[in-house]
């Protein structure tokens, strides 16, 4: 949380295989400028600004020739940084957050926890798993890494669906719209959502 009390943060990687700069603002409107150099991430980084009112700013330029794995995960530890820090204590949130997500012959269910106790429950399978260029099984590599830096305990599941591109779009909105819900300021809360004291 930046020293004005706003839940803004700005978090630069830099790799030998990835130079990635974030910034998030969770009580935005759902702006977005992303650049990755992986069209189908870009779209589904800019579906997750948009569905879960965030103001997402993604620079990341990785080694795209070897694979696109580098990129997607260490997008992924970027963006989980940039959360738990534009956070802070978590003081005032709702910290659950459940959503439903339909997408054509598609449902995909994501629960979310924002716990500081990371863990990622991933039940997804593909009949196919190209989209494009893009290889589906990246979500999970993406999902883990953001977990594992948010510190959340996270669940997605796929009730079912046959297209990989409305499966993984399914995971990125249904996942904007738990965290919504999880981090807003919760006006009966006074404090940390825990009986332990701290997340």
């Amino acid at each position: 949380m930046s020293e004005t009390g706003e839940r803004r943060a700005a978090v630069a990687r830099k790799t030998k295989e990835t130079d990635i700069r974030i910034q998030l603002d969770l009580d935005g409107s759902g702006q977005y400028q992303v650049a990755t150099g992986i069209p189908f991430f870009d779209h589904m980084l800019e579906s997750f600004a948009k569905h879960g009112l965030f103001d997402l700013e993604v620079h990341a330029e990785g080694d795209l020739h070897v694979d696109l794995h580098h990129t997607v995960e260490d997008v992924g530890i970027a963006l989980g940084q940039a959360l738990r820090e534009a956070l802070g204590s978590a003081s005032g949130i709702r910290r659950f957050g459940f959503f439903v997500l339909p997408m054509a012959e598609a449902r995909v269910d994501v629960a979310v926890d924002v716990s500081n106790r990371p863990y990622l429950a991933y039940r997804l399978e593909f009949e196919n798993d190209r989209i494009g260029s893009f290889d589906a099984n990246l979500c999970e590599d993406f999902l883990y890494a953001f977990s594992q830096n948010a510190g959340l305990d996270l669940h997605v599941e796929k009730r079912y669906g046959r297209s990989p591109h409305h499966i993984v779009e399914a995971v990125f909105k249904g996942l904007a719209r738990a965290l919504r819900i999880a981090v807003e300021i919760d006006p009966r809360e006074t404090g940390l959502p825990t009986v332990k004291g701290a997340l």
